[in-house]
């Protein structure tokens, strides 16, 4: 058995999850009877109080982790049916974008779900084993949503993954986003700050505009800034949220009139006659947060395909965008 009680932070990848499936997700030896007697006991605590199993957890929240069982040895047959293919290995590696020590910074194609589900048997948390079993197995700290491209990060280590979700959960991660949204935005750079309430259930889910007093209500801050246009149809925005709710950018830009391009759950009539033959036109552009053990570390991603498609359509080219967009902003403030 583990000694050690721990104090976990939610990470942008686990929001919404519910506490079993956090506890099978990270401990998956702990199983239904030997968990609900730790709720039961308030072992388990979310943000100091008691919850139960059906509980749904937050980016941000903290979750108390009292002394668990060891996790006994995977046999021999459980190894070979979690081994990867040589194609699906060099696939993984051929997704990195910056590697050290403690990090991982991965660009994620497009049409390529970050976790599992009843549906999805290939996803990238499958592909981290590529690096390796147990310990040399990288943890995902964030999530994309399956049609988003861009940086994805992880951490090579239990300690360099906690200070990376630590940084998500402190508002230290800086994320910069383009997307291709309809027409013009007014004013060119602005912050929506409208409450999200989720609606609906597993792949019919959606998030909506709510008010702050609405029961499931979350806050939620997007910040945005116009790159360029193609006159009056057709925006290039950068977007920074500021907290990590389910489809935040999505829902957000489609709340001020002008949906992201390509976006099948959060478009308009407009958008949709915009985006034939194009795919969700959202990517992950650039990170920038502390790095685990040494300084700030910085990433960025190509332009996937699917948005590169989008790019070619309406006549914008990447190279006229600065590094961050949202620099003048932060001048304009002081």
């Amino acid at each position: 058995m583990s000694k050690d009680v721990k104090t976990l932070y939610i990470t942008d990848g686990e929001d919404g999850i519910r506490v079993d499936r956090f506890f099978k997700r990270r401990w998956p030896h702990i199983n239904h009877v030997q968990l609900n007697k730790l709720l039961r006991s308030g072992q388990v605590r979310v943000d100091g109080g008691r919850v139960k199993a059906d509980t749904r957890l937050a980016t941000g929240q903290t979750i108390r982790v009292p002394p668990l069982p060891e996790a006994p040895d995977v046999d021999q047959q459980k190894r070979e049916r979690a081994m990867l293919s040589p194609q699906e290995i060099r696939f993984a590696h051929s997704l990195v974008l910056y590697e050290d020590e403690d990090v991982i910074a991965l660009n994620k194609p497009s049409g390529l779900a970050v976790q599992g589900g009843t549906k999805t048997k290939n996803h990238i948390d499958r592909l981290l084993s590529a690096w390796g079993e147990g310990l040399e197995r990288p943890r995902l700290v964030h999530r994309l949503d399956r049609d988003t491209s861009g940086v994805l990060l992880l951490g090579k280590s239990p300690q360099a993954a906690a200070r990376l979700s630590g940084a998500f959960a402190k508002r230290r991660a800086n994320k910069t986003y383009w997307a291709l949204v309809v027409g013009n935005p007014k004013p060119e750079d602005g912050y929506i700050d409208t409450p999200l309430v989720k609606k609906g259930f597993h792949d019919r889910e959606i998030v909506q505009p709510a008010e702050p007093n609405e029961p499931g209500a979350e806050v939620a801050e997007t910040e945005y800034v116009t790159i360029s246009r193609a006159g009056p149809r057709v925006a290039w925005m950068a977007l920074r949220p500021h907290t990590g709710r389910t489809h935040q950018l999505r829902a957000h830009m489609q709340a001020i009139g002008h949906s992201i391009l390509g976006d099948p759950k959060y478009g308009s009539e407009e958008s949709q006659s915009l985006s034939a033959g194009l795919q969700l036109q959202l990517h992950h552009r650039r990170i920038e947060l502390p790095h685990p053990t040494n300084g700030t570390l910085i990433v960025e991603a190509p332009l996937d395909p699917v948005i590169q498609a989008g790019f070619d359509r309406f006549g914008f080219d990447e190279h006229e965008a600065e590094t961050d967009p949202f620099a003048k902003q932060k001048k304009k403030k002081r």
